[in-house]
């Protein structure tokens, strides 16, 4: 398919993506509608920048503990339950949120404790919820989805903070919980109608959580591409994400703005990500993932580093729209890259260690800079993070650490042959260990010994691999 606007959506012609798509950008925008009210009424009732970070290190705190327990659900059990069980909790605590509220039990720290209960939660989801996009389209318009996944969520990064900016100046904050809680109904009620094109995962018996977890490490460290992928997110959560979080105090304190001014700063992001989503549809096929991603992350720490510097209030409204173009470029080629390098079995686990390592660093980012903030002021906080950034990239693409982000995986559905049953072989062991070709050597042994088997059972594979 030509480049333009056909191939831009070229997933959404597949009709059980296309539910998934319309329903996760209805539930989403939810989400951030109550993302804009949380940091508004924590600022409001502490005027504090260091307790606005610390709810966000509430919120994303537990996805880090639990990030191996999510990877095992995902490829234990179906993902479409997964993700049925997952949203209605999720749309119970926002309910209970909008019970704080009407009720006035309102507290700093009933707001935090609850949206760390639904971080809980939504931790728990996030890597079934990646997955899942590899079951809803063919192989070829994988990279398409991805890209329309992260649009959708960089729309709905739009949406609900604009309608936030509403609603919280004509409603009040108990309204945007309330809407929240409502629109996880449209991805259960969707979920319910979506017909799989694959077996959602292999659901017979695995080896315990941890020792899983470890394989997945060891797995992970064979893949080039997908340590580049976790070393650039992880950058992004630790001096970019706390953004986010921070517009709240820019509104306020230096740009001196609330409600609507403050709903539209705040879906910038989104809007940037929206604007710049057909563009990179089209052409990301066609420029190779380590030039797409290092282009991304120099325009956003740069843009990052300008909003800090922004003399008014629409200057700071260019460079996060700028922002959120180069971060979808980001999100959307690290996702994919990491979707085409991984094998099937893997995926889950994989998927979930490749957002832990992001949701590690956003509350981390998220506490450093609330600090840094009230010492030092947002503007330093931001131009310094934006900096470090920019440096970071530079210094990755110069010493060609990306390159391997340009590598393909196994094909569609095969096993890896350092893979078996979602188990990391000690061949593979072998290859971490010393870099020596294990695989190889393992079938100039089968042909020189045809009769002896060379897979051993797999808990004895398994311990091989915890001795060494």
């Amino acid at each position: 398919m030509p480049p333009g606007p056909r191939r831009s959506t070229a997933a959404l012609r597949h009709r059980d993506f296309a539910l998934f798509w319309w329903s996760s950008l209805v539930s989403n925008s939810g989400t951030w509608l109550q993302n804009v009210a949380v940091p508004f009424v924590v600022f409001r009732l502490t005027h504090s920048p260091a307790w606005v970070g610390f709810a966000t290190f509430a919120q994303f705190a537990p996805g880090v503990v639990l990030a191996p327990l999510a990877g095992s659900l995902a490829d234990r059990f179906p993902r479409r339950s997964v993700l049925l069980v997952n949203q209605t909790l999720l749309g119970l605590v926002a309910l209970a949120l909008w019970v704080e509220w009407v009720a006035g039990w309102t507290s700093p720290w009933t707001i935090t404790a609850t949206v760390a209960v639904s971080g809980t939660i939504a931790s728990m989801g996030i890597a079934s919820w990646q997955a899942f996009v590899s079951e809803l389209v063919p192989r070829e318009d994988l990279l398409n989805a991805v890209i329309l996944n992260s649009t959708q969520f960089n729309a709905a990064r739009a949406i609900g903070p604009a309608v936030g900016g509403v609603v919280l100046g004509g409603l009040g904050p108990g309204w945007a919980f309330l809407l929240n809680a409502l629109s996880y109904g449209v991805v259960v009620v969707a979920l319910g109608f979506i017909r799989l094109r694959r077996p959602a995962a292999d659901t017979s018996a695995r080896i315990g959580i941890m020792r899983e977890f470890a394989s997945t490490i060891r797995y992970v460290r064979g893949k080039r591409g997908i340590v580049a992928c976790c070393t650039l997110i992880t950058a992004v959560g630790l001096l970019g994400s706390p953004i986010f979080s921070l517009v709240v105090v820019f509104a306020d304190d230096v740009f001196s703005v609330s409600g609507t001014l403050y709903g539209l700063l705040s879906a910038c992001l989104g809007i940037g990500a929206v604007l710049g989503a057909p563009l990179i549809a089209s052409r990301a096929p066609g420029i190779r993932r380590s030039r797409l991603v290092a282009a991304g992350l120099l325009g956003y720490a740069l843009a990052l580093a300008a909003f800090g510097a922004a003399p008014s209030y629409w200057f700071g409204v260019v460079c996060l729209l700028v922002a959120g173009g180069a971060y979808l470029a980001i999100a959307s080629t690290s996702n994919t890259t990491v979707q085409l390098q991984v094998d099937e079995s893997m995926r889950g686990k994989v998927m979930a260690f490749y957002l832990m390592t992001f949701t590690a660093a956003i509350p981390i980012g998220s506490l450093v800079q609330g600090w840094t903030t009230q010492t030092f002021g947002p503007r330093q906080t931001t131009i310094t993070a934006g900096l470090l950034l920019a440096a970071l990239v530079t210094a990755l693409r110069v010493t060609g650490r990306l390159a391997a982000m340009d590598e393909e995986g196994p094909a569609w559905g095969e096993r890896s042959p350092l893979v078996d049953g979602g188990e990391v072989l000690p061949a593979a062991v072998a290859v971490l260990e010393d870099g020596a070709p294990a695989t190889r050597r393992a079938r100039l042994q089968q042909r020189d010994d045809p009769a002896g088997p060379q897979l051993e059972p797999a808990a004895d594979r398994v311990d091989d691999a915890d001795r060494r």
